[in-house]
């Protein structure tokens, strides 16, 4: 089954085909500076990934779930809002599709977020301020300090506070204010076919005249994958893992994927990306993928065999779980990508 279920096109680490020389890609240089070598990955991914989706979340669906198709049986369902909604994101066993919501939900999602974090964050700076002005300035009593004061809290302090009232408002009891999907997916990478996919939102004009998106497509192994560094404020180094096209101006930043910062972590989630697509060995043992494993062939051919827990994550209790999370962020410490030879250098000569 597994033979006919993949695309001819499916990556197999086992399988890679000789491919022409590589392209000299003078412009991915000026934004990176690091090849990341293809092969001998390790089962890691960022640790995010395993967060995000914790087995007491698992549970939480899996409950929802049950609840629902109860509910349908007896005819009582109501949808939520914005069920049937397709914000365009998947993540599945066949594909990795990534998008963003629109610029509405995230400038709600940016008020509260900033409103809440500049209260708390203000509140004990001008009690500190306000207490250490009162001890030192004993000429003044604390009546016509408080008035000095209160623009200060109106300004650090009520705006910012009115602003994360505001938002909560908007978010928990008016949905249709905020709830807004994007255009479209921004990439995708699927494993059935082993082809990766940045969608293109000019066209050459298309999308604006008749909301045609472009896809520009190719194999997954014809694309190599950098890390950029560059400085933020402070001047830390912030890395950001890219892959682009060896043969065509293909580039997809994967920075929203993991914070900006620890070059590990790049690593980690170009080892995941490459683990994620090759159809020789199963999909990434994560929470995300627990429900879909057995819709996968050589997924479910391997669970077979190993006699894997169909249910090893929605089951984990907690400390389990923490464990596993530990044990994740240490090879995460400890991956060893600069080390390794790139073995896609056996089927492309690279000539940048």
């Amino acid at each position: 089954m597994s033979s006919s279920y993949y695309a001819p096109t499916a990556y197999r680490s086992d399988q890679i085909p000789k491919q022409p020389p590589s392209a000299e890609r003078s412009w991915i240089r000026r934004v990176a500076k690091v090849r990341l070598p293809w092969g001998m990955t390790r089962e890691v991914a960022p640790d995010d990934f395993l967060v995000e989706r914790k087995p007491s979340s698992l549970r939480r669906q899996e409950n929802r779930v049950k609840e629902r198709e109860e509910k349908l049986a007896l005819g009582t369902y109501v949808p939520a809002p914005y069920e049937h909604v397709d914000f365009h994101d998947r993540e599945d066993h066949e594909r990795f599709r990534f998008a963003l919501w629109s610029r509405r939900s995230h400038f709600w999602i940016y008020i509260y977020g900033g409103g809440k974090f500049f209260t708390w964050f203000m509140i004990p700076l001008i009690l500190f301020a306000y207490v250490g002005i009162i001890t030192i300035d004993t000429g003044k009593s604390w009546e016509h300090t408080s008035i000095e004061f209160l623009p200060f809290v109106c300004f650090f302090v009520l705006l910012p506070a009115c602003c994360w009232a505001l938002a909560s408002l908007v978010i928990r009891y008016f949905p249709h204010l905020w709830v807004k999907p994007s255009r479209g997916p921004i990439w995708e990478i699927n494993r059935r076919t082993g082809l990766v996919t940045l969608f293109d939102y000019d066209n050459h004009g298309e999308y604006k005249k008749n909301g045609t998106i472009g896809e520009l497509t190719a194999p997954f192994y014809e694309f190599d994958a950098y890390i950029a560094t560059t400085p933020d404020r402070q001047g830390l180094p912030m890395n950001v893992l890219y892959i682009a096209h060896r043969y065509r101006d293909i580039v997809i930043n994967f920075g929203a994927l993991v914070p900006a910062g620890a070059g590990e972590l790049c690593c980690a989630l170009w080892d995941f990306l490459q683990n994620y697509m090759d159809t020789s060995r199963p999909l990434p043992d994560l929470p995300r993928y627990e429900e879909f494993r057995h819709l996968d062939p050589v997924t479910a051919q391997y669970d077979r065999e190993v006699g894997r827990n169909p249910r090893l994550w929605i089951d984990m209790d907690d400390e389990t779980f923490e464990g596993a999370l530990y044990h994740m962020r240490g090879q995460i410490d400890q991956i060893d990508t600069f080390r390794r030879p790139n073995l896609m250098a056996r089927y492309v000569e690279y000539v940048d």
